[in-house]
């Protein structure tokens, strides 16, 4: 099999007792007293018995997600090709309103995972985590594990707080990732206390698992249109299992009301278009893609996908067959810049 890096596989802790090395005393006692547990679900993201919570041989597994590195060994580290697998624990997107507990949790998680997994197998890269809630100890907690190469990444929720991640407290937090040579993750779910739609909370779990590319968008423009990339033009995005085919239709959208209201934002000096390609890429799980082979052609073609997007096996979620057909579409040059070329040449070696 061609060689790959894989973009987004998900691991977690069993339990918070599992991060008790990792907190110090006082947290410890906070977490017992207060009873607290992990949320089995990621905040209800992914219920167990739903389909998209797991593909067959996750679920044959038995633990999904990984929760140690053996089990990440058998489930996706042999995988013929596998180059490096990303990390992302989603852990803390959804674990406590309390900020000082955010910054606890969040420091925990970045070092089980530096000590049980990155110190475990090479083959292995990692997403910092960090809090949401207050951006000097996420910059903090950026500048102590930014130094570490095997950490590529600074994770953020898409459902977040009251503001996009374009605004102007959020640019601090960039400027540190930029400037240690990370990309920022923006991936799928977050806070459940965040409503998915500007008009309130979804009622279904269809409504809510198909919002997230629809939040997603929001950042994307806020991201370009709140002048990030005039003061970080080194900073990289990566849209992790958000989706893509939703690409071309909010560009041609964008382009056009730029160039009618372009004096709102007089930072940008190009179209939106151009500052996205520079500066973003995404995951190629989930892929929503036209039932006809003509019109998938036709949509890569438009959202120049060879070039955009990275591989990805979302393990041990489940989104179908369209990241497989989506490949299959592509010629071999095409492939292998989706497989490996493209992760490569964004992420920091």
């Amino acid at each position: 099999m061609t060689e790959h890096i894989d973009t987004d596989v998900h691991c977690a802790p069993a339990s918070l007792e599992t991060l008790f090395p990792y907190l110090d005393s006082y947290w410890r006692e906070y977490v017992t007293e207060a009873n607290m547990k992990l949320s089995p679900t990621f905040g209800g993201a992914y219920p167990p018995g739903a389909p998209t919570s797991a593909t067959p041989e996750a679920r044959a597994a038995g633990t999904f997600p990984p929760d140690n590195v053996e089990a990440m060994r058998k489930q996706v580290l042999e995988r013929d090709g596998l180059r490096y697998a990303i990390l992302n624990c989603v852990t803390s997107f959804d674990i406590s309103h309390n900020p000082y507990y955010e910054n606890a949790l969040t420091r925990a998680v970045n070092d089980w995972l530096r000590t049980e997994w990155l110190d475990q197998d090479d083959r292995l890269r990692a997403s910092m985590v960090i809090p949401t809630m207050d951006t000097d100890a996420a910059i903090a907690e950026i500048e102590r594990l930014g130094p570490d190469r095997r950490f590529v990444q600074v994770l953020l929720p898409i459902r977040g707080q009251d503001v996009r991640y374009g605004n102007k407290r959020f640019h601090p937090v960039l400027a540190a990732a930029a400037r240690h040579g990370l990309v920022v993750g923006l991936h799928a779910w977050g806070r459940i206390s965040s409503s998915p739609t500007p008009t309130g909370f979804a009622h279904t779990y269809v409504e809510d698992y198909l919002s997230n590319s629809q939040i997603v968008q929001a950042h994307v423009v806020s991201l370009i249109a709140e002048g990030v990339f005039r003061d970080q033009p080194e900073l990289k995005i990566c849209l992790s299992e958000c989706g893509f085919s939703w690409l071309p239709s909010l560009l041609w959208r964008f382009d056009k009301e730029w160039r009618s209201v372009w004096r709102e934002v007089p930072w940008m000096r190009e179209s939106p278009a151009e500052y996205f390609y520079r500066h973003f890429r995404s995951t190629t799980e989930p892929a929503q893609l036209p039932p006809d082979d003509g019109q998938l052609a036709e949509l890569i073609e438009m959202m120049r996908a060879p070039e955009f997007l990275m591989y990805a096996s979302d393990h041990p979620h489940d989104h179908g067959p369209g990241g497989q057909r989506l490949l299959g579409a592509l010629d071999a040059d095409a492939q292998a810049a989706v497989r490996y070329g493209n992760a490569a040449a964004f992420y920091r070696s």
